[in-house]
């Protein structure tokens, strides 16, 4: 694209201005423990001890998030929107100069990470003209340490709610370790800023920034019968399932000495020795929890540390996780040390001591798992080879929902790493990928694993129909979802040893048996015709291909290409070199936040397809 929106030397100007403006006298600068008053003083207690709040925007604004900098952090390719936000940019960051002299603001300072390598200090400036706003630093600032001398560059995000939100916008100057955000009083805005940023500056500096939960799981080997530990990353877009299966026990046998400790839910930073690097000290998850399925998050969600947003609280102070008739993105920061899981009469805290995954010489495997949600042909379960861990990563595949844009429902979304924060070349991230996992491979061979687990479901069928001049969704049959308890079985099969794969249609090893499900209910062809199950086939396929080249042009490696051709060629009829493809133009995708209310089929609360959601 044409780099004449972009204008360096103006921003080069804007953060020289902008400097000496974080110590004036408007600025406040505040500990958690002196915010606190503030903050709770606008929201609303709950019978547990714990405190909501409501804010006007309930998702962030991705699709008026641009890039601001030299061509290496600017989008690959950018929307009407973003190229109008990216040309008026001088004149709103002079306006952001003006605003930075006026408005009162509170400025709260905390660490990422707990290690002796990558600490990023975080500066948090939150304009407080709206009284309301304390809660965002307070909120934000409980997902964070309190600095120490720890080695870490310094990030700084400014938080304007008050901008009109005719001007709702996100400005990242990647380069200058700064994000703004207008027009927007969504928390989550801060906490990705930061981790955007963060993950961007791992990146440069030799660690690779993941979009990824992480946990140790201890179990017995099926073989050997010893307890072993393994390092699981659990890569998926919002709403996929990876805070879920992050904290989920999977069935272990705890009397046995088999558990799952959590490490981290959203963002790490990979090395190459297979350690991972946490973020965050606690978690900012959707709310949408049922006891019986996510205990762990229940009850962290029940204590009294627990700090909401957008959460339904009736009169008596009663939060309902799954009333989303105001809000469909329910979210909380909840204590990583809340984590809890009833054993007996008692309840046992599941977090791992640290943050942070050892290196594979302290473990005894290594699992890359990529966690989809389709609801068509897609096996539940898929054992995939390191070049096809790598395509995983490199397609990072899910689809809209029905229920949260039913325009594009059944619609495919490909995301490299399932990140939606990637500045600059997505290619460069495949890149990194490969080299760290080829290199995981060599050194210890055996002991690395790629899966790819579907936590949607088979059998959806969607109708498109015109209705005059615009093209709509009709749900004909709705997905035969997954049981939770059945992934969870899976999972725990694989770690111990005892599934067993074939291969499949798709060129890669799926799942024909796991303990004591029977897996014929859920094939295919018992939904589909033969012909309609290859046109679901034939769709995934052109669309993995397309995906292909848009991100060679970006500087794919030669040997990520063959792989991705290799995989073509297994389909007959079609093109099988990605440079053949011809790209389509099309909006990038987003992370599913969007707080659509789901369609109201009773008179107490929206219909849900199944019980078990995943988060």
């Amino acid at each position: 694209m044409s780099s004449e929106i972009y204008d360096t030397e103006v921003y080069r100007r804007f953060y020289e201005n902008f400097k000496p403006l974080l110590n004036g006298e408007n600025i406040k600068h505040v500990d958690l423990k002196s915010i606190r008053e503030d903050a709770i003083r606008t929201g609303t207690r709950t019978k547990f001890g714990s405190y909501g709040w409501r804010s006007a925007v309930s998702s962030r604004v991705a699709p008026r998030t641009v890039y601001l900098g030299d061509k290496e952090v600017r989008l690959p390719k950018v929307t009407n929107l973003q190229r109008d936000l990216i040309e008026k940019s001088p004149e709103q960051l002079h306006k952001v100069l003006h605003l930075m002299r006026t408005l009162p603001f509170v400025h709260i300072r905390r660490q990422m990470g707990d290690n002796p390598e990558y600490n990023p200090i975080c500066n948090l400036y939150v304009s407080i003209a709206d009284s309301k706003n304390y809660r965002i630093a307070y909120m934000w600032g409980n997902t964070m340490w309190k600095p120490d001398k720890r080695p870490g560059p310094e990030f700084t995000m400014i938080h304007i709610p008050e901008e009109h939100q005719l001007r709702q916008q996100v400005l990242v100057l990647p380069e200058y370790n700064l994000n703004i955000a207008l027009g927007t009083d969504y928390m989550g805005e801060d906490k990705k800023g930061f981790l955007r940023q963060a993950m961007w500056y791992a990146d440069e500096h030799g660690l690779l920034g993941l979009h990824a939960g992480t946990k140790l799981v201890r179990v017995r080997d099926a073989k050997d019968g010893k307890l072993k530990t393994y390092g699981v990353f659990l890569f998926g877009l919002t709403a996929t399932g990876k805070s879920t299966w992050s904290c989920h026990q999977l069935g272990l046998d705890h009397k046995r000495g088999e558990k799952t400790e959590v490490t981290q839910d959203d963002i790490v930073f990979l090395r190459k020795d297979g350690s991972a690097l946490g973020s965050e000290a606690n978690f900012f998850v959707k709310t949408d929890v049922e006891k019986n399925l996510q205990e762990a998050m229940y009850y962290a969600l029940i204590d009294k540390t627990a700090l909401f947003e957008n959460v339904m609280i009736d009169a008596g102070g009663n939060p309902d996780f799954l009333d989303e008739h105001l809000c469909a993105n329910g979210r909380a920061v909840i204590r990583k040390d809340r984590l809890k899981v009833r054993r007996g009469r008692r309840l046992v805290g599941i977090d791992a001591k640290s943050i942070n995954l050892p290196s594979l010489d302290d473990l005894d495997g290594l699992i890359f798992a990529f966690i989809t949600r389709r609801n068509t042909i897609m096996p539940f379960a898929q054992e995939l080879t390191p070049e096809q861990g790598v395509l995983a990563y490199l397609w990072g595949e899910s689809t809209h929902s029905y229920a949260s844009q039913p325009a594009r429902a059944g619609e495919s979304v490909r995301m490299v790493g399932t990140d939606p924060f990637i500045i600059g070349s997505r290619a460069k991230k495949v890149n990194h990928f490969y080299d760290i996992v080829m290199n995981l491979i060599d050194n210890y061979p055996g002991k690395v694993k790629f899966l790819l687990y579907n936590t949607g479901g088979v059998g959806e069928m969607i109708e498109e129909y015109m209705d005059g001049d615009i093209k709509r969704k009709k749900m004909i049959r709705k997905v035969d979802r997954v049981p939770i308890n059945l992934m969870a079985d899976i999972q725990r099969g694989d770690l111990r040893g005892t599934n067993r794969y074939e291969m499949g249609r798709l060129g890669r090893r799926e799942i024909v048996e796991c303990e004591d499900w029977n897996f014929s209910q859920f094939k295919p062809e018992n939904f589909y015709s033969e012909e309609q199950t290859e046109n679901y086939i034939h769709s995934l396929m052109e669309g993995r291909k397309k995906f292909t080249a848009e991100i060679s042009e970006e500087g794919l490696k030669p040997e990520i290409i063959r792989a991705a051709e290799e995989t073509f060629k297994l389909f007959k009829g079609k093109p099988s070199k990605a440079e053949e493809i011809t790209i389509e133009a099309t909006e990038p995708a987003e992370e599913e936040e969007l707080a659509v209310p789901l369609p109201v089929e009773s008179k107490s609360r929206p219909r849900r397809p199944y019980r078990g959601r995943y988060r």
